[in-house]
């Protein structure tokens, strides 16, 4: 039990996480009789969704990031906790941070999903991930540095693999990032440049499987490339990556130069399982119950990204409506407990559709077999997107940028910061040897192979 400020004593419930769905949780609590405890290693929640517009220049992290203690300063029954977990004692029912232990009555885990390099994390060095603003700020670094360091490059060798841009997986992170890239280069900075034409910058999208943005319909994804390839993204399907090194990809066998990768290609779980003991999938998921606890733990919820549970035969998938929505059920099912009330029923998602938008004008939509795209899908993917942004102000510089970014075809955060010295060291820079280009081979992508596909005979393409 916690004390309150009055000597009142309630139920305690900690939340680690201030995602989508922590936050979802802390909010339906707002008039429950528990006292919240809200612990995150950030002081501010991300709108992930956005990312890669920070990654691609669009908006600047203020944007998309509100900061947690500003979200609940008015609800009276939430503190807020600025810490790294590094793991949950479930004998005695605390959390355990580096200095303290935080005793709980009720835990909710939505510590979200980090990045799956599929037993090669010697990739990580060399193919961004895009999970966190430290990461966006990293990709727009490299970005812009390889137009600028193409521009000064007299080796056409070299000046081919800075404007070469390859993106791994063909999720909707990979097919919004190739098309923002894709309009940095052939629209923002057409102009910008004197010895070097920025629109000859190649982008390919490398996919294992046999279509891009697989969780749509097949209609929908066919138009999505087709919209992509009109931008001059070149789409590789059925393709496999098999080594991601200094020098660019290899994929089916094909050597691509390239000075920068961008990971989208999936991920794995907190280590949330690891620290309950609990039964997890192979991404680490933990198996949760219909009302979405632990096994053997009921009062122990796991939520978002970190959990595993099937509906209708399918997987949940890891999306932003999921967390948002167990979020608020689990918040239903606690306060039914401390009110004694009737418990709700097991947890049932609620799918409102799918999105993904390509380029500045263009987008997709399903919504329960309802399918369009377009300028149309385009307009609805940027209204709900402002909707679900927290905070007037983001919603209206979100406006206000986009506006200006139609209308201009400009982005208004190229701001090149240097990496800390740190992120430098971890990361090569020194140049390398390209090898001489070939004429194109068949169509290749990613996916992940022996781990001695490196010793292969490769090509250049």
């Amino acid at each position: 039990m916690s004390v309150t400020a009055t000597g009142e004593k309630r139920p305690h419930v900690v939340i680690v996480g201030g995602g989508f769905g922590g936050m979802n949780a802390a909010r339906a609590l707002k008039n429950a009789p528990v006292q919240i405890t809200l612990i995150d290693r950030n002081n501010h929640h991300l709108f992930q969704p956005l990312l890669y517009q920070v990654a691609t220049a669009g908006l600047s992290p203020a944007d998309i990031a509100t900061p947690i203690r500003g979200i609940f300063s008015r609800q009276r029954n939430v503190e807020v906790m600025m810490a790294e977990v590094q793991g949950v004692d479930t004998r005695r029912q605390v959390v355990l941070l580096p200095d303290r232990e935080v005793p709980y009555d009720y835990l909710i885990l939505a510590t979200g999903a980090t990045d799956n390099y599929f037993g090669h994390d010697e990739w990580a060095q060399y193919a961004h991930a895009l999970k966190t603003i430290p990461q966006a700020t990293a990709i727009r670094r490299e970005v812009l540095m390889a137009f600028e360091a193409a521009e000064i490059e007299a080796d056409p060798i070299k000046r081919n693999a800075l404007l070469t841009f390859v993106l791994i997986g063909a999720g909707p992170t990979g097919v919004e990032m190739a098309g923002a890239i894709a309009e940095i280069a052939h629209k923002a900075l057409a102009a910008d440049f004197r010895h070097i034409d920025p629109q000859s910058t190649r982008i390919l999208l490398v996919e294992a499987g046999p279509r891009i943005l697989s969780t749509f319909p097949e209609s929908l994804s066919a138009k999505a490339q087709k919209e992509l390839e009109s931008m001059r993204v070149e789409v590789r399907v059925n393709t496999r990556v098999e080594c991601v090194d200094a020098e660019g990809v290899i994929a089916a066998g094909a050597r691509i130069p390239s000075k920068t990768v961008i990971w989208s290609a999936g991920v794995q779980a907190s280590p949330a399982g690891k620290w309950l003991g609990a039964a997890t999938d192979r991404a680490g998921r933990v198996k949760v119950e219909p009302n979405l606890s632990a096994p053997g733990l009921p009062n122990v919820f796991v939520i978002g990204d970190t959990m595993a549970r099937e509906q209708d035969g399918k997987p949940l998938p890891g999306v932003a409506p999921v967390a948002m929505q167990q979020g608020a059920y689990v918040a239903k099912w606690i306060r039914s407990h401390v009110e004694r009330t009737l418990e709700p029923l097991p947890f049932h998602y609620v799918d409102k559709g799918n999105l993904a938008t390509i380029g500045r004008s263009f987008a997709i939509l399903d919504i329960h077999g309802f399918k369009l795209s377009g300028f149309l899908a385009w307009v609805l993917w940027l209204t709900i997107h402002i909707f679900y942004l927290i905070g007037f102000r983001n919603r209206i510089l979100v406006l206000i940028q986009w506006a200006w970014a139609y209308l201009t075809y400009q982005r208004g955060t190229r701001l090149i910061v240097r990496a800390d010295p740190a992120e430098m060291q971890a990361r090569p820079t020194e140049p390398k040897t390209l090898q001489e280009p070939a004429p194109p081979a068949p169509e290749a992508t990613e996916q992940h192979t022996p781990r001695n596909a490196a010793k292969k005979e490769t090509h250049t393409v």
